[in-house]
């Protein structure tokens, strides 16, 4: 993920006060501006105004100008880099909507995602949460559950990659935080313009739809290290080392529905089905472990996550490397080697989950975790072989808790003048 470089915000002193506040600036033209002039908040006595940067300063680089594409062969969400905040939320069709409310709701959403992504207001009625603020490389992104379609008489457009994933050993389902008939991924570098986003698409539901349930999430800040780097998840392992890369050669076999050649529906194509998993992590035995002993229960290293056989991160792991007790260097149930595509038949995913810390329990635990977010082409080629390999035997499932899921089928992007799912809605 690219991350921007930091610099210092620039002193306000007597030689260069800041100047009155001004009024009635637009989020694209502040954006504008800033990127040309290096306008920066700043602070003075009990007020707030724009200072202009002494020409010997370093602008303030700002993540607020990062944009994505609505429009595209691909939903944005999928392939972009993680974002600092995130929410994922579900929606129940109401009671009596069908497919002709279904293609309405869609059709506003997608307006609504358009004119976010581009760092504009709503066309009405806009709460002025992300006033001031630039995309912040907002992304938003559609998808259907299993029990849309019956709900709107598709179920011949249903695909057989969106059957209901099989139970597993560590799963401990809150069905009322699961599922869902539609799906809604927002992800921004700032906190303000993923809820400005979130509550945009609440009130867009209108009478049409019902929230079923709802998850906010966090990574990194872009920027907070001083270069890029593998994100890391609250048990502090980097996580998302061996993930598909867009360079790959086969990477949009492994993500991405094929356009054609493929069994399933023609309005699936350059779509990708995404697993949801709400993962909690039981942090107080997890941090009672050594530090070798957490590597162990991984297999990498945490400083860097280099594979325990040697090297750097990428290194290709050694799995027939041995200890002078001739116990296997990489243990046999480490995480690390159980979720290798090669020993799982070639099955890739691509990881893009978020963190969350939801409080604290009445005993005290934290309830505190990963909101994990994966991308296929199949599920039942990506996400389950790993999984029922993971229940078999993983080291790390006595310290996680698989507490919610969801499967959703999201559709290939919109094309100009589209909507997202018209192809589906309107086919």
């Amino acid at each position: 993920m690219a991350e921007p470089s930091q610099s210092l915000r620039p002193p306000v002193t007597e030689e260069s006060p800041p100047a009155p506040p001004t009024a009635g600036v637009s989020r694209r033209a502040l954006l504008g501006t800033a990127g040309a002039t290096g306008l920066v908040l700043g602070a003075a006595g009990a007020g707030v105004g724009y200072a202009a940067a002494p020409a010997q300063a370093t602008p303030l680089s700002s993540v607020g100008s990062g944009r994505a594409m609505f429009h595209g062969k691909h939903q944005p969400g999928i392939t972009e880099g993680l974002q600092a905040r995130g929410h994922l939320v579900a929606f129940d069709l109401a009671a009596g909507a069908g497919r002709k409310e279904a293609a309405a709701l869609l059709r506003r959403w997608s307006t609504t995602a358009e004119r976010l992504m581009a760092g504009e207001a709503m066309t009405q009625d806009d709460t002025d949460v992300a006033r001031d603020a630039g995309p912040s490389s907002l992304t938003i992104t559609f998808g259907f559950g299993n029990s849309f379609f019956a709900r709107t008489g598709l179920e011949k457009q249903r695909p057989s990659a969106l059957d209901p994933l099989p139970d597993f050993s560590s799963d401990h389902l809150d069905r009322s935080r699961s599922n869902g008939d539609l799906w809604v991924q927002i992800g921004a570098d700032d906190s303000l313009v993923a809820f400005h986003a979130l509550r945009a698409i609440q009130k867009d539901a209108g009478s049409a739809a019902k929230v079923r349930w709802q998850m906010n999430g966090f990574n990194r800040t872009p920027g907070a290290t001083a270069h890029p780097m593998t994100a890391r998840n609250l048990m502090g392992q980097l996580d998302g080392t061996r993930n598909p890369k867009p360079t790959d050669t086969d990477f949009d076999q492994r993500i991405f529905v094929p356009a054609s050649g493929s069994n399933g529906p023609a309005w699936m194509a350059n779509g990708s089905y995404a697993v949801v998993r709400r993962i909690r992590m039981l942090l107080d035995d997890w941090e009672k472990l050594s530090l070798a002993a957490q590597e162990d229960v991984i297999g990498r290293r945490k400083s860097n996550g280099a594979p325990l056989s040697g090297g750097a991160e990428t290194t290709a792991m050694d799995l027939e490397k041995t200890r002078s007790d001739g116990d296997y260097v990489v243990p046999i149930n480490a995480h690390a080697r159980i979720t290798r595509p090669d020993q799982n038949g070639g099955a890739a995913i691509l990881r893009r989950p978020f963190s969350y810390h939801d409080g604290i329990d009445a005993d005290g635990t934290p309830d505190a975790g990963l909101l994990f977010v994966c991308w296929q082409a199949d599920p039942l080629r990506g996400f389950v072989p790993v999984q029922r390999k993971l229940d078999r035997g993983d080291a790390l499932s006595q310290y996680i808790r698989h507490e919610a899921s969801g499967l959703f089928a999201v559709p290939g992007g919109a094309a100009d003048g589209e909507y997202v799912g018209q192809r589906l809605l309107e086919g």
